[in-house]
């Protein structure tokens, strides 16, 4: 297997790693020969793993690429979670009331290298830590309030962090641990049969309208799951439930994602998963991850400054532009020439270290799979709004315009569609997905992959009518029954 190290610049490194290859994270983001190269993990050691910084998306298209990275996506997104913090912290509780006393002072902050920590006092600690948070270096700050002490931070420890006196030990621990070990986050689970809908009231643009959410709640009262419809204010309560069912617009950076985090660490079986949410927000993933698998995409070019004007002369236009986080034609511009694209890229690249461009596939309407637990489970027609490119435009009065919805059965719809919307939605996972693809003269090209697909009251449901709400409620009752029943046996 092919170590890889991946920091912003290798040579400002104080570490040495014996057989170990460092590697800039912007090479490891635009070279090909990275993209390609298999069998290999990589250690993320950049200074910092904020939203959409070259931190993250070294994790983010390492895990696209297969590439096994530590920390993955999942684990930077817990560090800064409250919630999970919380939840490690009771977790420690016992450890830290054994190490920790009243007479220390009132905030300490340990250093873990890859679960070790040069003060042995902390070892048990350290060691937990890792593997709730398996990151290489890692900063944990600790307080005493109301006489208990508690978890309050976990954060990345930057190579240029870590103090003169702990580089050997740091040094000689990531040696070690780069012949390889197995990381793991224990599970708990829970046995009753309550499902939390999440959703907001107020959203302009909701995934289910409030009949598809009464016919949610039918469909599960027939299987025996009581359905209590949960806003983010209820956070506190997810372990009350044995299910959650997220019917919210979500996005990494929002109580979505946080939401779906703290479910699925107290046990619950969750739709969408967050590793789900993960993967879809992401456009820069997604082009990397299907990209790999030979599924048709429209041509794509991963867009970063060091890139932009080498890249200029090369599109084709029109192009459209995808923010990575891009949802339902929001933060998607198309432009029509060199001087567009720069205009847009110069604004693009204030909110993120890269966008996609992608090649502008004209046509009358773009197919929506709905895919669940790996089967598909709708079809329909999205066509485009009157006289737009996309399937909702804005009128002069600023009121959204919609292109019509035609639903058909799975079987009416081209085999190939339906074939390559599966390939795609099993490189995500096994949840509830939507594909928006386009049939391109003989090609069938997939556009992206969508978690929270829409399911409204007389679309989606056009054909199944009560029945794809049952169906979907079914799989919560088998995950729900075999989660409990690994409990039972565990």
């Amino acid at each position: 297997m092919t170590i890889l190290v991946v920091i912003e610049n290798p040579e400002e490194c104080p570490l040495q790693f014996a057989g170990v290859e460092p590697v800039a994270a912007r090479n490891y983001l635009s070279d090909r020969s990275y993209s390609n190269l298999k069998g290999a993990k990589v250690f993320n050691i950049c200074r910092s793993y904020r939203y959409q910084s070259i931190g993250y998306y070294a994790s983010l298209l390492a895990e696209a690429r297969n590439h096994k990275p530590v920390p993955n996506i999942t684990t930077i997104q817990d560090m800064k979670s409250v919630g999970i913090i919380h939840l490690v912290s009771d977790e420690l509780q016992g450890a830290l009331e054994k190490r920790f006393t009243l007479q220390d002072p009132p905030k300490i902050s340990i250093h873990v290298y890859f679960g070790k920590c040069p003060d042995k006092r902390f070892e048990q600690i350290g060691s937990r830590l890792f593997k709730f948070f398996p990151a290489p270096f890692l900063r944990a700050d600790f307080g005493c309030h109301a006489a208990r002490w508690q978890l309050s931070n976990v954060s990345p420890l930057s190579v240029k962090e870590i103090p003169a006196e702990e580089r050997d030990f740091a040094q000689g621990v990531a040696s070690e641990y780069f012949s390889g070990k197995r990381l793991y986050i224990p599970k708990r689970f829970v046995t009753r049969y309550d499902m939390a809908i999440l959703h907001d009231p107020n959203e302009l643009r909701p995934p289910s309208d409030a009949k598809a959410l009464k016919r949610f709640a039918k469909a599960a009262d027939e299987l025996d799951i009581g359905v209590e419809l949960i806003t983010r204010e209820d956070s506190n309560r997810l372990s009350e439930f044995d299910a959650l069912f997220i019917r919210e617009t979500t996005n990494v950076d929002h109580h979505t994602y946080r939401m779906a985090r703290k479910a699925l660490a107290e046990g619950l079986v969750v739709i969408d998963a967050p590793e789900s949410i993960l993967r879809c927000s992401n456009k820069v993933y997604l082009a990397e991850l299907l990209g790999r698998a030979r599924i048709s995409i429209p041509e794509t070019h991963i867009v970063h400054a060091k890139n932009l004007e080498q890249l200029l002369p090369g599109i084709r236009y029109p192009c459209i532009l995808k923010q990575p986080d891009s949802a339902f034609s929001q933060g998607v511009v198309r432009v029509d020439n060199p001087a567009a694209m720069l205009e847009k890229a110069r604004h693009l690249l204030k909110k993120s270290e890269l966008f996609i461009a992608q090649e502008f596939l004209p046509t009358e309407f773009d197919w929506r799979i709905g895919i669940l637990d790996r089967k598909p489970l709708f079809a329909c027609k999205y066509y485009m709004a009157g006289k737009h490119w996309q399937i909702v435009r804005k009128d002069k009065g600023g009121r959204e315009v919609y292109g019509k919805v035609e639903t058909l059965p799975v079987g009416k719809v081209p085999p190939v569609v339906v074939k390559t919307a599966l390939k795609a939605a099993n490189l995500i996972g096994d949840g509830l997905y939507g594909v928006d693809l386009k049939q391109v003269g003989k090609n069938t090209v997939v556009i992206e992959v969508n978690d929270n697909p829409n399911i409204e009251a007389g679309y989606e449901d056009d054909i199944l009518h009560d029945e794809l709400y049952l169906r979907i409620m079914e799989i919560f009752l088998k995950r729900i029954e075999a989660r409990a029943a690994g409990s039972r046996n565990s």
